[in-house]
């Protein structure tokens, strides 16, 4: 069975979404200087290695499927880690813009593992189901770093105050 030009395509979109997650992740904990923030840099370290693993999961699937994995960050991944340099220079508080940006990185992701879900292409089914279990995945660690940017900003609210 040969298979679907659109499923190599959208696999590889969700390769450099990965991508461009593991880089965003690392650049977020690199940003964070503070000692007692700890915890918050080994969480996004954690996600970086959460999206290392999916990429080569995915590429591995690509392989399978007859394709060649892509191997590059996507230009959005790009602009958007611009986006989080400039942040942090200007926020004066690093932990709460990174958490902001990851935050921003999570929802792009979440997007593209929908869109990549939605698209009228013949999907191997089991493709399909470890698709969506990266995506549920996902969810979760979106509302982790939700549940992180939410306290913190109550913190430095509570502080300012």
């Amino acid at each position: 069975m040969k298979t679907d030009k659109k499923v190599i395509d959208t696999l590889n979109d969700l390769i450099r979404v990965n991508m461009d997650r593991t880089e965003g992740y690392n650049k977020a904990a690199e940003e964070i200087k503070d000692s007692f923030e700890a915890e918050i840099k080994t969480v996004f370290y954690q996600m970086a290695e959460e999206s290392r693993r999916y990429s080569n999961a995915i590429a591995e699937e690509v392989i399978r499927l007859g394709g060649e994995p892509a191997k590059d960050t996507s230009a959005a991944g790009d602009l958007y880690r611009a986006w989080m340099d400039f942040k942090v220079v200007f926020s004066g508080n690093d932990v709460l813009a990174a958490l902001q940006s990851c935050e921003y990185g999570e929802d792009v992701a979440l997007r593209t593992y929908r869109k990549a879900l939605e698209k009228e292409a013949e999907w191997p089914a089991d493709t399909v189901d470890f698709i969506a279990d990266q995506r549920a995945s996902l969810k979760t660690s979106h509302d982790r770093i939700k549940r992180y940017r939410d306290e913190y900003a109550s913190r430095v609210a509570t502080h300012q105050s």
